[in-house]
């Protein structure tokens, strides 16, 4: 009995005494968290290890620039830009990047305090036109320089052309200050701000992983219904005629996170059209995420210089995910690689109404001597199998094409060939152009650019005429047919409306009032209306406009294999 008195003791002892110690331990915890919120942070911990007396917070103040340059807010921007879309996306990151540092853009030269030029390299014409371009500028700030009280003007070259020229620039121009190469748009304010000292800052490095995912591009033309999304940057083909890969660097891929939440903002903002873009957009590939696939697949009969590359999404999951964003968002992208057109990508591509079915297939030559020096990796046999192909899992697919002519060694026959092919394949655009070689690129160092400048030209005067006859010939074949149109503006000198079908392909038609609703309304850009063939030019489309319609609409109307055959 003594006994179980005792337990009994202890036991309401003990049971007191955790209760006790969970009221301690509650209290402790609660004054450990008010010290946390209250307590030292990052900067004190950084200070207690390192002894130093201060960490910097703020935007620091660098000691060896002058005081006046500390801030290049409020300056002026001019934006020049030259060359391919890709450049134009450059150009809005470039933008969203010094608007964040508090520049403000200008569309009126007399107003500039910076003029941005945004370069080509890709052939000798276009940076012809950059050096006239300067010659200008050059001028200009010359003037600038002899007004009093006017800040002075600064000039900056950007992209392939800075990457490719920089000593030419540096030595040549001496008005030109900065100098950046399309991986170093993020140091910009840094190097402008260096200019103010009077020096010529420069950076031109590329990088394995800089995709500028994270930047959010500022749009030049807020009021446009398309807008162009980079979805990869560099080039690992190496063609031996493309200076792309030494002026962009090695490949590599934004996240498809980046890419849709993009795509999700532009929707909303009411953007009716999406270009993806990149230098071989159809080999983008995702590693960021986990995947069961594992080699990448390419169309039969194309090879590479590179080994397989293993893991990682693909454009087929990145064309499904994009799509998905707003069914009626028009996706396109450009510019491709005829490799990269396996079946999987096809078959997305067919699956989806707002997927455009005009697909880039570059050819460059319809020779396979010549698509050997050049490196393609296929054969003229395996290039016309694949539109054979396209054309079976796409009817009445539009493609287009790049061609070059007068590459190193080509012969009379060679260049027939190229002919053949363009007239084969009926191209509903092209990008015609004599070959013009460049320094760095394996052609350079390995072949001699030996077909004679009035050869080429002749040649590329060919290829344009029978490019002009089929083109022709194609657009009045769809006089008659009613086609879905993307409006995008006025036609200045016409008054007309001017909008794009699922081709590329320019309609232009006269402003009227369409049943819409149950109503009427007039049309405005970013309206999609379906309209009627009445003539054809090689390059333009003239219709009338029948009614408003949306692309479900329109292609629950008239299914996929009626869409370009519906004629009264």
């Amino acid at each position: 009995m003594l006994f179980l008195l005792r337990s009994k003791r202890i036991l309401r002892y003990l049971s007191a005494s955790q209760s006790q110690c969970r009221c301690k331990s509650d209290v402790r915890l609660s004054n450990l968290k008010n010290k946390i919120t209250q307590g030292p942070g990052l900067k004190d911990f950084i200070m207690e290890s390192t002894g130093a007396s201060e960490v910097i917070t703020h935007r620091p103040y660098i000691p060896y620039l002058p005081d006046i340059i500390q801030d290049t807010s409020k300056r002026k921007v001019y934006f020049d830009v030259y060359g391919c879309q890709m450049n134009l996306n450059d150009t809005e990151i470039v933008w969203s990047i010094l608007k964040k540092e508090g520049f403000e853009k200008t569309e009126i030269e007399e107003e500039a305090d910076v003029f941005l030029v945004m370069t080509c390299a890709i052939r000798e014409g276009a940076e012809t036109k950059i050096w006239h371009r300067l010659d200008h500028l050059r001028g200009f700030k010359r003037r600038r320089s002899l007004v009093k009280n006017m800040k002075p003007i600064k000039i900056g070259i950007l992209g392939c052309m800075a990457e490719r020229l920089k000593e030419k620039l540096i030595e040549k121009e001496k008005a030109v200050d900065v100098v950046a190469g399309p991986d170093s748009y993020r140091d910009l304010p840094r190097l402008l701000a260096v200019t103010e000292s009077g020096q010529t800052a420069v950076n031109v490095l590329l990088s394995l992983d800089e995709t500028y995912a994270d930047v959010v591009p500022v749009r030049l033309n807020k009021n446009s219904v398309s807008a162009f999304i980079s979805i990869m940057r560099g080039c690992d083909n190496m063609c031996t005629y493309c200076i792309v890969p030494f002026t962009r660097g090695r490949e590599r891929s934004r996240p498809i996170s980046s890419i849709v939440d993009e795509v999700k903002h532009l929707s909303d903002s009411g953007v009716k059209e999406v270009t993806l873009l990149g230098q071989n957009v159809n080999s983008y590939r995702d590693v960021t995420q986990n995947t069961d696939k594992f080699d990448t697949s390419m169309a039969k009969g194309f090879k590479t210089v590179y080994k397989n590359k293993k893991g990682g999404l693909r454009f087929a999951d990145l064309l499904d995910k994009v799509s998905s964003v707003d069914p009626e968002m028009r996706i396109r992208f450009t510019a491709a690689h005829p490799k990269d057109f396996p079946d999987e990508v096809l078959q997305v591509i067919a699956s989806r109404p707002n997927i455009c079915k005009s697909l880039h297939l570059p050819a460059q030559s319809g020779s396979s001597e010549v698509l050997e020096r050049m490196r393609r990796g296929y054969t003229r046999e395996a290039y016309l199998e694949l539109v054979e192909r396209v054309r079976e899992v796409l009817p009445n697919v539009g493609l287009s094409t790049d061609m070059i002519c007068g590459f190193c060694g080509e012969t009379e026959d060679q260049f027939l060939e190229t002919l053949s092919l363009m007239d084969i394949v009926d191209y509903n655009v092209a990008f015609l152009f004599p070959y013009s070689m460049r320094e760095k690129t394996t052609a350079y160092r390995r072949y001699k650019d030996d077909v004679p400048e009035h050869v080429k030209k002749d040649r590329h005067r060919r290829m344009v005429e029978l490019y002009r006859k089929k083109c022709q010939r194609l657009n009045e074949e769809e006089i008659g047919n009613i086609h879905l149109v993307l409006v995008e503006g006025i036609v200045p000198k016409t008054g007309q409306l001017l909008g794009r079908n699922e081709l590329y392909i320019k309609v232009v038609f006269d402003q009227t009032v369409l049943p819409s609703g149950g109503g009427g309304r007039q049309i405005t850009p970013g309206d999609y209306i379906a309209v009627r063939i009445v003539s054809a030019k090689s390059s333009v489309l003239t219709g009338e406009a029948l009614y408003h319609t949306s692309i479900g609409q329109f292609y629950r109307d008239y299914g996929w294999s009626e869409r370009f055959a519906l004629r009264n």
